[in-house]
This record gives structure tokens, C-alpha cells and sequence, in this order.
């Protein structure tokens, strides 16, 4: 009687076979602040000038990391809109932000992979910070040139672990479909989302964290000739904890998106964040100590510490991921794909492992093996 294997065992390819990415390119709006600038608006509305709110975010500014951070919106303009709680105008705002950005970000990866819209056959979609039925890809389509036959995949809900689960599914597709071409496109403006009027830390956090912006990443398959050489999309893994579910997330109401944000985040990262990273490079023969790039949605201070201590890296280990947050603040789903943006523009040798990893709604853990 044949023995049974494990099902990592069973759908594990060989790397030869592994997509590549070809180019990743990101796009933000024009309205560029510095921190202190936004968080003395929190402090004028939302905190309403209050002794207790100014010791709030004199403490996030002083942990956060966070230098500046591009918003949708001039922000006397983004404060109005959020006074007036219309989450019908909040989203056709985000929907013509969000077109505008993709197509942006879109059309510059194909053109840095060498890449024509009409050569494109799947095409992946990530967001959690607005609404949009056609969704937006579809809407993009055939603005941008793709193909009418072209494979759609939207993805919604997987929120700061949107871009990890998005590099994943290129990585299923194109290992099914190894001569041909697959896109991700990641859309998060996470300051039209932000609830003015909601005191609660869970919204005070968010509001001094989050930025918004886009990413577009073209990815080839094993037969597919031509494009920069980039990192190879090795293998995934997904961790979805059960009872979890009010830990990160939105509310979501006729007020629009209110942030579920828990305390409690940073804990089930360092419980259960080397569970996931162990059993994907298990598969492997890899250790953490191997891993020489370190791609990594750490969401804010806090959770860069239970990394750091619950796969016991080098102090600069997550100095990229330092720098997103510093100059763009929390990006959501786009985080990791700015930073593997960053990565590629001075990557490590030849066949070195990277790890690309974040956490989001669920709790959800979404890894992705590199091979550079």
C-alpha cells in the first residue's frame, strides 16, 4: 500500500519551474505630508484638541517611523470630506483615485517588463479600502489595452496581506500556465477610509499609520522569453487562524470603513508567524538564518518588534520594510510590493532566498519564497 504524502509534498514543483517577476511599479498621489502635519489635523478634529489625544499621538509619532505619507486628497479637503460622512461620495472619490493610480502603475510595469497590454492573460486585482462593481481591473481593461478574453481574478478582504496572497496566486497561475504572462494590481487609499468623527485608539492608530497608493507587478512564466530577470516565485504558503476574526478588519456600515484594529495583533504574530515561515522553508532545506531578503509587511513599530523577535533576525534585517513606512507610511496590500519594488533595484546574489511576508484580516498569514 502506497504511503500517504503530505499535500506540500504533493504539489510541490521542481524550481525549475518557477515564474518569475518580471517588474514592479508603484504610483501615488500628488499630496505629499509630512507626519506632524497630519497628525495635528487628527488632533484639531478628531481628538478635538484633548490633553489625552496629544499624549495619543505625541506616542505614535514618536514610535511610528512614519515621516511622510502621500494622501488622495489636499487634506483640508480629505478632512471636509470625512466631516461630511457621505460614504456614497467618500467612494466615487476612491474610485476615480484608484483608476487613475492603477492605470498609472499598470501601464508603467509593462512597459518596464517589456510587456504589451494585449500580451497579458490574467490579470489580478487587490484592494480593501473602497468598492467598486465592475471591479478594477475590469474597468481597467480595456482603458489600458488588454485583451477582451483576458483572465479577471479580483481579490477583496485580505487587506494588509493582500499583496503577499496576490504574488501567491500569480505564482498557482502561471505554474499552470508556464508561456504566458500575469499581472497583479494593488490599489490602497487607506486616508479616504478614515473615520473622523471615532475617537476609539483603534481609528487614532490608523489614521497616523496609513498612506495611500498603488503597485502593478507583471510576472512571467517558466516558458515565457524575454523581460528583466527578476526574483523567482519559488513557492506559498497561507496560515488562516480560526477565532480570529475581530482582530484586523472593517466595520462596515452606512458610516463606510471603520478599522477593527486589536491589541492583540503583534501577540498572534510572534505565536504563530514561525509556525508559517518554518513550514514553507521546511519544504525547502532552508532556515530563517539562510534567508537573505526579508520582504515584510510589518504594519507598524510593534509589529516590526515581534518579528524581528519571533524569527530572531538581525537588527537590519527589516530595514527596507523601515524605509516603506518611513516614506510612505502603511500601504496595505501595496507595503510588500513597494518594498520587493526596492529589493529589486539592488537584489542579492544570484540564487539567494528571499521571503516575502504579511499579515492581515482573518488573522491571515501569506508567505511567498523567493529565488533571486
Amino acid at each position: 500500500m502506497p504511503t500517504r504524502q503530505a499535500p506540500h509534498e504533493r504539489t510541490r514543483r521542481p524550481a525549475a519551474a518557477a515564474p518569475r517577476v518580471a517588474a514592479i511599479e508603484t504610483a501615488f498621489p500628488p499630496y505629499l505630508y509630512r507626519q506632524e502635519e497630519i497628525l495635528a489635523a487628527l488632533a484639531r478634529t478628531t481628538l478635538r484638541e484633548s490633553e489625552t489625544g496629544a499624549l495619543v499621538l505625541r506616542k505614535i509619532h514618536a514610535n511610528s517611523g512614519v515621516e511622510t505619507r502621500s494622501l488622495s486628497l489636499p487634506l483640508d479637503k480629505l478632512v471636509e470630506l470625512a466631516r461630511r460622512e457621505d460614504f456614497t461620495e467618500q467612494n466615487r472619490v476612491w474610485l476615480d483615485t484608484a483608476m487613475e493610480l492603477g492605470e498609472r502603475a499598470l501601464l508603467g510595469a509593462l512597459r518596464t517588463a517589456g510587456v504589451r497590454p494585449e500580451e497579458v492573460d490574467a490579470v489580478f486585482s487587490t484592494t480593501v479600502t473602497g468598492l467598486a462593481v465592475p471591479s478594477l481591473e475590469a474597468r481597467l481593461a480595456h482603458r489600458v489595452g488588454l485583451r477582451p478574453d483576458v483572465r479577471r481574478v479580483p481579490l477583496f478582504g485580505s487587506g494588509c496581506a493582500g499583496g503577499a496572497a496576490g504574488l501567491a496566486r500569480l505564482h498557482d497561475y502561471l505554474l499552470a500556465h508556464p508561456g504566458q504572462v500575469a499581472v497583479l494590481l494593488a490599489v490602497e487609499l487607506c486616508s479616504l477610509a478614515y473615520q473622523l468623527k471615532d475617537g476609539s485608539v483603534a481609528n487614532v492608530v490608523a489614521g497616523s499609520l496609513f498612506g495611500d497608493g498603488a503597485a502593478a507587478v507583471v510576472a512571467l512564466g517558466a516558458h515565457r522569453d524575454g523581460g528583466p530577470a527578476g526574483p523567482q516565485l519559488v513557492d506559498t504558503h497561507s496560515l488562516l487562524l480560526p477565532g480570529t476574526e475581530d482582530a484586523l478588519g472593517w466595520d462596515i456600515g452606512s458610516h463606510g470603513f471603520r478599522i477593527l484594529l486589536s491589541p492583540e495583533v503583534p501577540a498572534l504574530t510572534e505565536q504563530h508567524l514561525p509556525t508559517a515561515v518554518h513550514g514553507l522553508l521546511a519544504r525547502h532545506a532552508l532556515t530563517p538564518r539562510q534567508i537573505t531578503s526579508w520582504i515584510v509587511h510589518g504594519g507598524g513599530p510593534k509589529v516590526f518588534t515581534a518579528v524581528r523577535r519571533a524569527l530572531d533576525l538581525e537588527p537590519g534585517a527589516l530595514e527596507l520594510t523601515r524605509r516603506s513606512v518611513a516614506e510612505r507610511g502603511n500601504l496595505s496590500s501595496v507595503s510588500v510590493l513597494d518594498i520587493l519594488r526596492a529589493a529589486m533595484e539592488t537584489p542579492p546574489p544570484a540564487d539567494a532566498p528571499g521571503l516575502v511576508a504579511a499579515m492581515g484580516p482573518g488573522f491571515a498569514i501569506e508567505l511567498v519564497l523567493l529565488r533571486w
